[in-house]
Protein backbone atom coordinates (compact mmCIF):
# COMPACT_ATOMS: atom_id res chain seq x y z
CA UNK A 1 0.00 0.00 0.00
CA UNK A 2 1.67 3.33 -0.96
CA UNK A 3 1.67 5.93 2.25
CA UNK A 4 1.34 9.13 -0.55
CA UNK A 5 -2.21 9.65 -0.18
CA UNK A 6 -1.17 10.50 3.64
CA UNK A 7 1.66 13.34 3.18
CA UNK A 8 -1.00 15.89 1.79
CA UNK A 9 -3.00 15.13 5.17
CA UNK A 10 -0.24 15.67 7.23
CA UNK A 11 0.72 18.81 5.46
CA UNK A 12 -2.54 20.28 6.02
CA UNK A 13 -2.66 19.69 9.66
CA UNK A 14 0.64 20.83 10.22
CA UNK A 15 -0.51 24.60 8.25
CA UNK A 16 -3.02 24.83 10.80
CA UNK A 17 -3.16 27.25 14.00
CA UNK A 18 -3.55 26.29 17.10
CA UNK A 19 -7.09 28.36 17.78
CA UNK A 20 -6.77 32.04 19.63
CA UNK A 21 -8.99 32.44 22.47
CA UNK A 22 -10.66 35.98 22.20
CA UNK A 23 -12.25 37.41 24.39
CA UNK A 24 -15.52 39.61 24.03
CA UNK A 25 -17.22 41.87 26.61
CA UNK A 26 -20.74 40.64 27.46
CA UNK A 27 -23.87 42.20 27.13
CA UNK A 28 -25.65 43.80 30.41
CA UNK A 29 -28.40 42.51 31.19
CA UNK A 30 -31.47 43.80 29.63
CA UNK A 31 -32.45 46.67 32.53
CA UNK A 32 -35.64 45.64 34.56
CA UNK A 33 -38.40 48.72 33.91
CA UNK A 34 -39.53 48.79 37.92
CA UNK A 35 -42.21 50.56 37.04
CA UNK A 36 -44.27 47.52 35.47
CA UNK A 37 -43.67 45.70 38.72
CA UNK A 38 -43.91 48.58 41.53
CA UNK A 39 -44.59 51.94 41.52
CA UNK A 40 -42.32 54.23 43.22
CA UNK A 41 -43.36 56.69 46.54
CA UNK A 42 -44.26 59.77 45.82
CA UNK A 43 -42.28 62.19 48.38
CA UNK A 44 -42.92 66.37 48.68
CA UNK A 45 -40.53 68.29 50.58
CA UNK A 46 -42.58 70.59 52.75
CA UNK A 47 -40.57 74.28 53.71
CA UNK A 48 -41.48 75.50 57.53
CA UNK A 49 -40.96 78.73 58.73
CA UNK A 50 -39.97 79.06 62.85
CA UNK A 51 -42.05 78.34 64.75
CA UNK A 52 -42.89 76.90 68.42
CA UNK A 53 -43.02 73.30 69.63
CA UNK A 54 -46.72 72.36 70.35
CA UNK A 55 -45.95 69.83 72.51
CA UNK A 56 -43.36 71.86 74.49
CA UNK A 57 -43.53 75.91 74.18
CA UNK A 58 -39.81 76.14 75.72
CA UNK A 59 -38.55 74.75 72.56
CA UNK A 60 -38.47 76.82 69.09
CA UNK A 61 -38.02 75.50 65.64
CA UNK A 62 -35.63 76.72 63.22
CA UNK A 63 -36.79 77.18 59.36
CA UNK A 64 -35.92 73.98 57.23
CA UNK A 65 -37.31 71.37 55.49
CA UNK A 66 -39.51 68.48 56.17
CA UNK A 67 -39.65 65.52 53.90
CA UNK A 68 -43.16 63.59 53.42
CA UNK A 69 -43.99 60.22 51.86
CA UNK A 70 -47.49 61.36 50.47
CA UNK A 71 -47.66 57.97 48.73
CA UNK A 72 -45.67 54.87 49.54
CA UNK A 73 -45.00 52.32 46.96
CA UNK A 74 -47.08 49.42 46.04
CA UNK A 75 -47.43 46.72 43.69
CA UNK A 76 -48.39 47.46 39.38
CA UNK A 77 -51.40 45.38 40.01
CA UNK A 78 -52.43 45.84 35.67
CA UNK A 79 -51.05 42.79 34.29
CA UNK A 80 -48.77 43.48 30.73
CA UNK A 81 -49.35 41.02 28.11
CA UNK A 82 -46.89 38.21 27.29
CA UNK A 83 -45.96 39.65 23.86
CA UNK A 84 -44.57 42.82 25.65
CA UNK A 85 -47.11 44.86 24.02
CA UNK A 86 -48.49 47.75 25.64
CA UNK A 87 -51.94 47.68 27.36
CA UNK A 88 -54.33 50.81 26.42
CA UNK A 89 -54.40 51.91 29.56
CA UNK A 90 -53.55 55.26 30.13
CA UNK A 91 -49.65 55.88 32.63
CA UNK A 92 -50.41 56.51 36.25
CA UNK A 93 -48.59 60.60 36.54
CA UNK A 94 -48.74 62.30 39.80
CA UNK A 95 -50.27 65.74 38.60
CA UNK A 96 -47.39 67.12 41.15
CA UNK A 97 -44.37 66.26 38.89
CA UNK A 98 -45.73 67.17 35.73
CA UNK A 99 -44.96 70.05 34.06
CA UNK A 100 -47.04 73.26 33.67
CA UNK A 101 -48.03 73.29 29.51
CA UNK A 102 -46.99 76.86 29.06
CA UNK A 103 -48.07 78.86 26.14
CA UNK A 104 -49.46 82.11 24.95
CA UNK A 105 -53.17 81.93 26.39
CA UNK A 106 -51.87 80.45 29.94
CA UNK A 107 -49.22 83.36 30.18
CA UNK A 108 -52.00 85.82 29.19
CA UNK A 109 -54.60 84.22 31.57
CA UNK A 110 -51.76 83.95 34.60
CA UNK A 111 -51.28 87.94 33.55
CA UNK A 112 -55.16 88.85 33.61
CA UNK A 113 -55.45 87.23 37.37
CA UNK A 114 -52.74 89.10 38.39
CA UNK A 115 -53.80 92.03 37.59
CA UNK A 116 -56.94 91.45 38.88
CA UNK A 117 -55.88 90.34 42.29
CA UNK A 118 -53.88 93.70 42.39
CA UNK A 119 -56.82 95.87 41.45
CA UNK A 120 -58.48 93.61 44.38
CA UNK A 121 -55.57 94.32 46.84
CA UNK A 122 -56.52 98.27 45.81
CA UNK A 123 -59.70 97.67 46.21
CA UNK A 124 -59.93 96.34 49.40
CA UNK A 125 -57.61 99.10 50.23
CA UNK A 126 -59.77 101.86 49.79
CA UNK A 127 -62.72 99.60 51.19
CA UNK A 128 -60.81 99.31 54.66
CA UNK A 129 -59.75 103.13 54.42
CA UNK A 130 -63.35 103.75 54.16
CA UNK A 131 -64.75 101.44 56.60
CA UNK A 132 -62.47 103.25 59.10
CA UNK A 133 -63.53 106.46 58.10
CA UNK A 134 -67.59 105.38 58.80
CA UNK A 135 -66.02 103.96 61.95
CA UNK A 136 -64.93 107.25 63.20
CA UNK A 137 -67.85 109.26 61.97
CA UNK A 138 -70.22 106.68 63.33
CA UNK A 139 -68.49 106.99 66.93
CA UNK A 140 -68.92 110.70 66.52
CA UNK A 141 -71.88 110.74 65.46
CA UNK A 142 -73.18 108.26 68.47
CA UNK A 143 -71.05 110.84 70.72
CA UNK A 144 -73.31 114.05 69.51
CA UNK A 145 -76.27 111.76 69.81
CA UNK A 146 -75.47 111.43 73.91
CA UNK A 147 -74.36 114.87 73.64
CA UNK A 148 -77.86 115.50 72.25
CA UNK A 149 -79.99 113.74 74.58
CA UNK A 150 -78.20 115.11 77.54
CA UNK A 151 -78.97 118.61 76.64
CA UNK A 152 -82.86 117.84 75.86
CA UNK A 153 -82.95 116.80 79.13
CA UNK A 154 -81.11 120.04 80.40
CA UNK A 155 -83.44 121.93 78.55
CA UNK A 156 -86.87 120.40 79.92
CA UNK A 157 -85.36 120.73 83.53
CA UNK A 158 -84.89 124.41 82.41
CA UNK A 159 -88.38 124.17 80.89
CA UNK A 160 -90.02 123.08 84.01
CA UNK A 161 -87.94 125.08 86.73
CA UNK A 162 -88.84 128.05 84.37
CA UNK A 163 -92.49 127.55 84.42
CA UNK A 164 -92.68 126.81 87.77
CA UNK A 165 -91.11 130.59 88.36
CA UNK A 166 -93.90 131.80 86.27
CA UNK A 167 -96.73 129.95 88.05
CA UNK A 168 -95.09 131.39 91.25
CA UNK A 169 -94.82 134.57 90.26
CA UNK A 170 -98.18 134.65 88.80
CA UNK A 171 -99.54 133.90 92.13
CA UNK A 172 -101.24 136.79 94.58
CA UNK A 173 -98.75 137.54 97.78
CA UNK A 174 -100.13 136.26 100.90
CA UNK A 175 -99.89 138.44 103.95
CA UNK A 176 -96.90 136.62 105.49
CA UNK A 177 -95.18 137.90 102.65
CA UNK A 178 -96.04 141.32 103.09
CA UNK A 179 -92.87 143.43 102.16
CA UNK A 180 -92.54 146.60 104.52
CA UNK A 181 -90.58 149.53 104.65
CA UNK A 182 -90.08 149.19 108.61
CA UNK A 183 -86.92 148.13 109.29
CA UNK A 184 -87.19 145.07 111.58
CA UNK A 185 -87.80 145.92 115.63
CA UNK A 186 -84.65 144.33 116.87
CA UNK A 187 -84.97 146.19 120.09
CA UNK A 188 -88.64 146.03 120.48
CA UNK A 189 -90.07 144.15 123.53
Amino acid sequence: MKPYYLFPLIFLTACSTTPKLTLRPQQPPPVMDNSTVRYPEVMRAYYVGRYVDPNDDLVMHEQHVVYRVEENTRWNLHPEPADGSALSLPPVHDAAFSPVPVNDAVLAEVNDQRLATVQIMLEARTLSAALARFRTAFQQTKTNLQETAALRIAVIEMKQRLDALQTERAQPPTSANVLTNEPPDDLGP
